[in-house]
């Protein structure tokens, strides 16, 4: 079986059997209809996942893992924060008159900053530092910027990536502030790891260990019963992450470079709806 259906099994039904329930609060999310969305949730979850293992994506529910590649580039490669160069509907509740998502997520990596060894925007600043100080202990980024949060139309959820090396061996942790365990952790878990990949094989370097820290992780209560059936679909064994070796350059990658192999898993289609 999948070590990440695991470990996605174990928080949801820790959530359940011993979370907080908001219900009886006032709660800013709310449904299409209206109705205010109200979660059951855990403080603190700290989910590890070793990349030498397995790849890290669900089988007990398909993880569309092209579509979050689509994403993650879009945020990592483009510094984007315009919805239209986004091939997924991912961001159309959240886009603004202008069709983007204001000062957000890739906006952020995209601004430049004053270093001693010139200006970086934040991806870049990783990319150099991996190649040229690989045991540094200040390689991260964060989109958390507290001055533009006002002009974002969502706060950022996965707001910090911290990357670490270890001789040869790139690991990494990403901090998020909330997290729908249903709609989104895997979809962050298999972007996240997939990052880690690419930053790896452009820096020389070899995947380890990807780390994910979740300070409200919840379920939303319309969610309850599609989560509880998809905990009790069969497991497979994790598929063999194949990617394009020929690469050395990060902005060269495309969704494309990325397939599974051996990607078995539950096909039954599932009508999630999404609270905003």
């Amino acid at each position: 079986m999948s070590r990440a259906d695991q470990i996605f099994i174990e928080n949801v039904k820790d959530i359940l059997a011993n979370g907080f329930s908001d219900e009886n609060l006032e709660v800013r999310p709310h449904w299409a209809d209206g109705t205010p969305a109200h979660t059951i949730k855990k403080f603190g979850i700290v989910n590890r996942y070793n990349l030498k293992e397995e790849f890290p994506i669900l089988t007990i529910r398909k993880t569309f893992m092209k579509s979050s590649i689509d994403e993650l580039l879009w945020i990592w490669q483009k510094k984007s924060n315009r919805v239209a160069e986004l091939g997924s509907h991912v961001w159309d509740s959240w886009v603004d008159e202008n069709g983007t998502i204001g000062k957000a997520y890739g906006y952020q990596l995209g601004i430049k900053h004053q270093y001693k060894e010139g200006m970086f925007d934040q991806v870049d600043r990783v990319l150099y530092d991996l190649k040229h100080n690989p045991q540094s202990r200040r390689i991260l980024t964060n989109i958390y910027n507290f001055e533009d949060l006002h002009e974002m139309m969502l706060y950022p959820c996965a707001y910090s990536m911290t990357f670490n090396v270890s001789g040869r061996t790139l690991n990494g942790i990403l901090n998020q502030r909330s997290q729908d365990m249903l709609t989104a952790n895997n979809w962050n878990v298999v972007q996240y790891a997939i990052l880690l990949y690419m930053m790896a094989q452009v820096s020389d370097l070899e995947v380890g260990e990807f780390v994910h820290v979740i300070a409200d992780a919840h379920i939303y209560d319309r969610h309850i019963p599609v989560v509880k059936e998809i905990i009790e679909n069969e497991q497979y064994p994790a598929p063999k992450l194949l990617m394009n070796k020929d690469i050395k350059d990060f902005y060269a990658f495309t969704k494309d470079d990325f397939k599974l192999e051996g990607y078995t898993y539950n096909k039954k289609k599932y009508d999630i709806p999404v609270a905003i």
